[in-house]
């Protein structure tokens, strides 16, 4: 299947504006870092939907701060899209509903699905993307950090669902030509992504531990913002975070080498039970 990767010049134009959706979890901050390291303009859009770990969201104004505070051309908004999807049915945002726990490919992780959601995302992006584009009379990249290890449990993180979506904006919208998509990770994985962060971080001038230290993953995070360690998105971000032989800087609710035990014990029964 074809891998959507944007043409940097084309048609005249440089394209050196990326909007990207910074939800202040890992991989769009990997992402951030990944756009900046090739010296694009980076307008950043976090969305408030009504998340159980809204945390993310003021993890991603640190990211933020941090960039600015090196003189990177970053720009952040906030959309408030929490009263319209509090009418979605996910454990994600539904309050009599439980962020369930266990292996991030296993059944039960379609309870954290937030119906249509990253079609909602995208398009928010892209109406802005064009508008950019037409304010400035320049190419922009719409990028995403959507990965194949979203694939098993998020239909909206599938190749064939962004491949339709552009079509589709493409089709309804006019100077549509002006806006690239971009997912360079889409067919990577969070092992892959952290492996680009550390080179992307050295080259900016950051220290890995400190950006990542920025982001949380976790569905069920606890009022301090401490990760569980035991929801799928958590077992599989500590997953990657081995298999780069690197302790997370995030704080967990349990020290680093028991909830690292756990992830390796939930892997090696979901692999049993696969077989």
């Amino acid at each position: 299947m074809e891998i959507i990767i944007a043409d940097t010049q084309m048609d005249g134009y440089s394209m050196r504006t990326v909007v990207i959706a910074l939800s202040g979890g890992m991989d769009s901050t990997c992402l951030l870092m990944h756009y900046l390291d090739q010296g694009y303009r980076v307008i950043c859009i976090s969305y408030n939907y009504g998340q159980k770990h809204a945390i993310e969201i003021q993890r991603a104004k640190e990211t933020i701060q941090l960039c600015l505070s090196k003189n990177y051309d970053v720009e952040h908004h906030v959309v408030d899209l929490s009263p319209a999807m509090s009418l979605f049915d996910s454990a994600l945002t539904s309050k009599d509903q439980n962020v369930p726990l266990g292996h991030y490919e296993e059944s039960q992780m379609k309870q954290t699905v937030v119906p249509n959601r990253n079609a909602i995302f995208a398009s928010i992006l892209y109406g802005f993307a064009i508008s950019e584009a037409k304010r400035n009379q320049d190419k922009v990249i719409l990028a995403l950090g959507v990965h194949s290890g979203d694939h098993a449990i998020y239909p909206d993180c599938r190749p064939e669902f962004y491949q339709s979506l552009q079509a589709a904006f493409e089709i309804g919208n006019w100077e549509s030509e002006m806006v690239e998509f971009d997912l360079p990770y889409l067919h990577g994985d969070k092992t892959t992504i952290l492996q680009d962060a550390l080179r992307t971080t050295e080259r900016l001038g950051f220290e890995f531990d400190d950006v990542m230290r920025n982001t949380i993953t976790s569905y069920n995070p606890d009022e301090h913002g401490r990760s569980s360690g035991q929801s799928g998105s958590d077992v599989e971000r500590i997953l990657a975070f081995h298999s780069i032989g690197r302790k997370d800087p995030i704080a967990y609710q349990d020290e680093w080498e028991n909830v690292l035990r756990q992830a390796l014990k939930i892997e090696a029964n979901h692999k049993e039970g696969s077989n």
